[in-house]
């Protein structure tokens, strides 16, 4: 699995309504929100990579990834409405890092820095439900951070 086949789980369970959202928080159409979408779910992935690596923020990682493994995959359209209850340790950890990756996608653009907050909050409990069914469908697989997101773990 890659990046992008994550990137793909996360439009799909983001659904065309909160693209549009996306899209009109940013004054775009939705390929322009796509391409948002695409460049903060890389950012966040990174940035959850790298939370894993770091000694300080390992173990809460991991403890999220381990949560996210084990819960039951959330009903279809979840997301849309405001959270999963099987979110909370990675919707935690995604909260801590929405802002660094959301400034990191701001600088990156040159959209401004509140407006792509905005859209990143969108997306963390998208991107929960996203890690979750792909959890819950490598079932008796890996299920590592690395395997969820696609690709190796960042060390």
């Amino acid at each position: 699995m890659t990046d992008s086949s994550f990137q793909d789980d996360v439009l799909t369970e983001l659904g065309d309504d909160r693209l549009q959202e996306i899209a009109g928080l940013l004054g775009t159409d939705a390929s322009g929100a796509q391409e948002l979408v695409g460049s903060s779910v890389a950012e966040l992935s990174g940035e959850l990579r790298q939370a894993a690596a770091e000694p300080a923020s390992a173990d809460e990682v991991r403890a999220a990834v381990d949560e996210v493994a084990s819960a039951e995959p959330p009903l279809q359209g979840v997301a849309t409405f405001g959270g999963l209850a099987a979110g909370g340790l990675m919707a935690g950890v995604l909260a801590k890092l929405a802002r660094p990756a959301a400034s990191a996608v701001a600088k990156r653009t040159g959209l401004p820095p509140a407006t792509v907050n905005r859209a990143v909050d969108i997306l963390v409990p998208v991107v929960v439900a996203a890690l979750t069914k792909r959890a819950a469908s490598m079932k008796g697989g890996g299920s590592g951070l690395g395997d969820l997101l696609g690709g190796g773990t960042k060390k």
